[in-house]
């Protein structure tokens, strides 16, 4: 990329971050939109704000044959999002690409499975998790942000905070749970997250990558094969009634 592409990319690219905060996107949309523009940037080596239409599809037929259609949609999105609020251009996006519609049943782990697995946890901070992920029916993100007021223990409830479509909702906790979540953070005493960082110098919650490492590994030693793994440490680690 010449240094006059270069400068106009890092212009453009600043704009596409605060157009992604204006709007509101959480930040796990931003940095999955924001990469989307890094890529198709370092693919032609030039800033991608006059691609044509075939170029485009030239992209995308490469991008499906080297990555998930997960990720494809997200740079679809990402992309669409560039060309709208940061170049206010508009594109026939569905007529570039457009993903198929499948559908698949998850897998699903047993309470039996979930037992083990709990009881199978060296590691008493993401055993206290995988617990509360569980018996609270949460998901991975919701318990990992969890703090110490989210915590009614007069009502036992839990204040669940910006869960899926950025909503709010209270969630019982059983006595169990409470009790073991409380013995917990005397462990610890972060005066803000239930699941602070191992790292004390971080005033931090705990690494999302490591509870997901940690269960990859959980699922090897109890011998639990599930061909999407992912989805077991992402959403199906959670009470059948969440």
């Amino acid at each position: 990329m010449s240094p006059y592409e270069q400068q106009r990319f890092d212009f453009l690219y600043e704009q596409h971050l605060t157009n992604l905060t204006l709007q509101g996107k959480r930040p796990a949309t931003i940095d999955g939109y924001s990469r989307a523009v890094r890529r198709i940037a370092a693919h032609f080596d030039r800033c991608p704000d006059n691609l044509t239409q075939q170029e485009l599809k030239q992209y995308f037929n490469v991008l499906i044959k080297s990555h998930s259609w997960s990720t494809v949609k997200i740079d679809r999105n990402g992309l669409q999002f560039f060309y709208k609020f940061t170049l206010d251009k508009q594109w026939q996006w569905l007529d570039i690409v457009k993903p198929p519609q499948v559908k698949r049943l998850p897998d699903i782990l047993s309470v039996k499975e979930v037992g083990l697995i709990i009881s199978r946890t060296r590691q008493l901070r993401y055993q206290v998790f995988l617990l509360t992920l569980y018996t609270l029916g949460l998901r991975l993100g919701e318990a990992i942000n969890l703090e110490v007021g989210d915590i009614d223990r007069a009502n036992m409830k839990v204040h669940v905070r910006d869960g899926k479509y950025s909503k709010d909702r209270l969630v019982p906790i059983p006595r169990r749970t409470l009790a073991v979540l409380g013995a917990f953070w005397k462990t610890h005493q972060h005066p803000k997250w239930l699941f602070p960082s191992n790292n004390s110098t971080h005033n931090q919650q705990m690494d999302r990558g490591g509870v997901q490492k940690a269960m990859r590994q959980i699922l090897k030693d109890c011998g639990i094969l599930k061909k999407n793994q992912s989805s077991l440490i992402t959403s199906q680690l959670r009470h059948p009634s969440a």
